[in-house]
C-alpha cells in the first residue's frame, strides 16, 4: 500500500540509538561512555564496556557521584545492521552478574563464545581506568604518614585545547612498553604532583593478550625534571618562531585551534606531539597546518609530522665548518638522512596499514618506528 521495496523480509527497526537498545535488554548495566565500531567477519559491530556498579560496598571510597565499586564485568556487541544485541561476560567471579545472570537466565553468554574476530578487538575500558586512576592519585602513596598528610599527592596534567586549558584525557596507543620486545595496544595516562607541571609518572593499562588488564605504573626519578604537558605547551609559546606564526594566523578572520597535546614514550624518555589546526571564524571546519614535535631539549614545527621529526632528531646536517683556533670541534650527529627516510616509510606504511584495518601490522610498523626513532636519538649525542 506504502510502498513496493516493503516485502515479507521487512523489518522496523526500533531504538535506533546503541545505548538505548543495550538499556532495554539489560537495564541492570551501566554503559562506558565510548563505544567504538570494529569490522569482523565483513560486518560492522558495535563495542561497548559494560559495568555492574553499587553504593553500598563496605568500606570503600565512593567515587562517580558515590558508586563504590565497579567491575567491566560484561562485553556488550551490537549489529550495526540489523540491531541484533549479544552480551558476553567478562568477568565471571563478579557476584552481581553472577545473581543477574541467574534472574535473567539465557541473556548472558560466557565470553569463550564470542568469535575470535571479536575477541581480538577487545579492549581495556577508558571509564574504568579513569576511575581507578583518579584514585590512584592518593593511594599510591603506601607510607601511611605520607598518605594522611597528603605530601605526595597527585593530579591529572593540564593542557591546551583551542585556546582553552582542559584536563588531559587518557588516550589509546600501539607501543613497545619499556623492556618489552613488541609492540602492544595500550590506554595510558601522565601524572603531574599536585600544584606542579613537571611529570612525575605514567601508568599504562594492557589490551593485548595474555596481559589484558594489567595495569603498569612507571615514575621518573625525583631528581630529574621531566617537562609534564603544560610545560611544553609554554615551551610552544615561547619560541620566538612558533609564536609569531601563531600569532600571524591569529588575525581577523581566522582562529589557530591547538590540537590534543600526544605524551609517547620513547626510549627512556618522551615524546610530544600537537597538531595546530587553522579555523576561519565563519566556518566550522578546522585544517591541519603544522605539527609541533618537542623531544628533550628540542621542539620543532612543520606542515607534517614527517618534516617536525626530521627538523627535532636534524635530517638537514649544515655544512662543515672550520673550527676556530684553539676551539674543540662541536658534537655532530652520527646519522645522515637514511634513518630519517626510513622513520617517514615505516610511519607511511603504519598509516596504510591503519587504513586497512591491519592492526597486527599496524603495531609492527609503529615498533619498528620507535626502533628507528631510539637509534635517531642516540646519534644525537653521539661525537663525530
Amino acid at each position: 500500500l506504502l510502498s513496493q521495496y516493503l516485502g515479507d523480509d521487512s523489518r522496523v527497526l526500533f531504538r535506533r540509538s546503541i545505548a538505548e537498545r543495550i538499556q532495554r535488554v539489560a537495564p541492570y548495566l551501566h554503559l562506558d561512555d565510548d563505544p567504538y565500531l570494529v569490522v569482523a567477519d565483513g560486518r560492522l559491530y558495535w563495542m561497548v564496556d559494560a559495568y555492574t556498579v553499587s553504593d553500598r560496598y563496605p568500606y570503600s571510597e565512593p567515587a562517580l557521584g558515590g558508586v563504590n565499586y565497579i567491575r567491566n564485568s560484561v562485553k556488550a556487541v551490537v549489529d550495526a545492521y540489523e540491531g541484533s544485541v549479544e552480551l558476553y561476560v567478562s568477568d565471571p567471579d563478579d557476584p552481581l552478574i553472577q545473581a543477574y545472570g541467574r534472574v535473567f537466565p539465557g541473556s548472558l553468554r560466557p565470553l569463550e563464545q564470542m568469535p575470535a574476530s571479536l575477541v581480538g578487538h577487545i579492549r581495556y575500558p577508558e571509564d574504568l581506568f579513569d576511575v581507578q586512576a583518579a584514585l590512584y592519585l592518593s593511594y599510591h602513596m603506601t607510607d601511611a604518614t605520607t598518605f594522611y598528610n597528603r605530601e605526595d599527592q597527585w593530579e591529572f596534567p593540564q593542557e591546551l585545547y583551542g585556546a582553552q586549558a582542559q584536563t588531559m584525557e587518557a588516550y589509546y596507543l600501539v607501543m613497545s612498553l619499556p623492556e618489552q620486545d613488541r609492540a602492544e595496544f595500550i590506554l595510558l595516562r601522565p601524572f603531574v604532583p599536585k600544584g606542579k607541571d613537571n611529570m612525575v609518572s605514567w601508568l599504562a593499562a594492557r589490551s593485548d593478550p595474555p596481559h589484558y588488564g594489567d595495569l603498569v605504573l612507571y615514575q621518573f626519578p625525583k631528581k630529574k625534571l621531566i617537562y609534564g604537558p603544560r610545560q611544553i605547551e609554554a615551551r610552544i609559546d615561547q619560541d620566538p618562531d612558533i609564536s609569531q606564526e601563531i600569532t600571524l594566523w591569529s588575525t581577523a578572520g581566522s582562529n589557530v585551534v591547538r590540537g590534543n597535546l600526544l605524551v609517547i614514550p620513547v626510549n627512556r624518555s618522551l615524546l610530544y606531539v600537537e597538531p595546530l589546526y587553522l579555523q576561519a571564524a565563519s566556518g566550522q571546519l578546522p585544517e591541519l597546518k603544522r605539527v609541533i614535535v618537542s623531544y628533550e631539549n628540542r621542539i620543532a614545527m612543520a606542515p607534517t609530522l614527517n618534516a617536525a621529526l626530521a627538523q627535532v632528531f636534524g635530517q638537514a646536517t649544515p655544512e662543515p665548518q672550520a673550527p676556530l683556533e684553539g676551539a674543540e670541534a662541536a658534537p655532530r650527529l652520527a646519522f645522515e638522512g637514511p634513518l630519517v627516510e626510513e622513520a617517514s616509510r615505516l610511519y607511511e606504511l603504519a598509516l596504510d596499514r591503519q587504513r586497512v584495518g591491519d592492526w597486527a601490522g599496524y603495531g609492527e610498523a609503529i615498533d619498528e618506528l620507535g626502533g628507528v626513532l631510539a637509534q635517531m636519538s642516540e646519534g644525537l649525542e653521539a661525537p663525530e
